[in-house]
């Protein structure tokens, strides 16, 4: 009897960069399943037609870049609360064409969290975030969802970290950017989840001098692997977690609800996405 195999991709807009279908290739080798995850480029202008067609082109689902996560969102015929929440979609599943969003981005945060640093508890510290996108978003309403009783929350333009914290509710506080070295002070886990600090992009100026040596520094960024942030951090003594996990764990739910398996992070999965970060040099 033939296997028709499965069927699932990332939509985007270019979407030739995508790492995703390294992950989820490796993913489908190991587990021997029989499927495909393939880079689904869409145009803005063409989106919806496109995005409602995967479901007779035999996809069970697919993951979603810039610039469609909203939109994505519009589309989809059921959201789930996460998703609603965080006003984006990354996942999608189809089933008897039926089209249903979530958000895994904090899923990935939190796991990449636990993995790269076990010990650290969410009663430790205030948590410092940096940046008030959609990632900031993510790993915000993650961190309250965990237990974090206070985050102090800063953006280049301020008024955008105070519309992410109306939106959001709970304990997020927002700061003047001028401030944010010195509120570094009894910080338990600084977050960085703007651009800053990415290879083509702007520095992230700021000191550490406040910071206390045992509190946990990660950041969202993985190109490079090692930030000017987290080798500061590391050269005075700070615990650090780099970015790529995120990617790598975000992915796994999708996988799941696709292929019917829980995959795992390893480090075979890491050093191939390494090796491909350090060849391309891309984003």
């Amino acid at each position: 009897m033939t296997v028709i195999p499965l069927r699932a991709g990332i939509i985007g807009w270019p979407v030739n960069h995508s790492r995703s279908p390294i992950l989820h290739g490796y993913w489908l080798r190991k587990y021997a399943i029989a499927g495909n995850y393939e880079r689904i480029p869409i145009a803005p202008e063409n989106f919806a037609a496109e995005f409602r067609a995967l479901a007779v082109q035999g996809y069970v689902g697919a993951n979603v870049t810039i610039p469609h996560k909203q939109s994505a969102m519009t589309c989809c015929d059921e959201l789930d609360s996460n998703a609603q929440r965080l006003k984006a979609v990354n996942t999608i599943i189809i089933k008897d064409r039926c089209f249903y969003g979530s958000n895994t981005d904090g899923f990935g945060f939190m796991e990449n969290l636990r993995q790269g640093s076990p010990d650290w508890k969410p009663h430790a510290g205030p948590v410092v975030i940096i940046g008030a996108g959609g990632a900031a978003r993510a790993v915000i309403a993650a961190l309250c969802d965990a237990g974090v009783k206070e985050i102090h929350l800063f953006n280049r333009t301020r008024t955008r970290a105070d519309q992410l914290a109306s939106d959001l509710g709970g304990p997020i506080m927002t700061g003047d950017w001028t401030r944010l070295s010195s509120a570094l002070s009894d910080c338990g886990l600084l977050v960085n989840c703007s651009s800053l600090g990415m290879t083509g992009q702007p520095p992230l100026e700021i000191s550490l001098q406040a910071l206390p040596p045992s509190a946990y520094v990660t950041d969202l960024v993985y190109t490079p692997l090692l930030t000017p942030l987290l080798i500061a951090a590391a050269a005075r003594g700070n615990p650090t977690i780099d970015g790529l996990g995120m990617l790598l764990h975000q992915a796994r739910p999708g996988f799941a609800a696709w292929f019917g398996i829980m995959p795992e992070v390893d480090d075979a999965l890491r050093n191939l996405l390494l090796a491909d970060i350090e060849g391309i040099k891309g984003l």
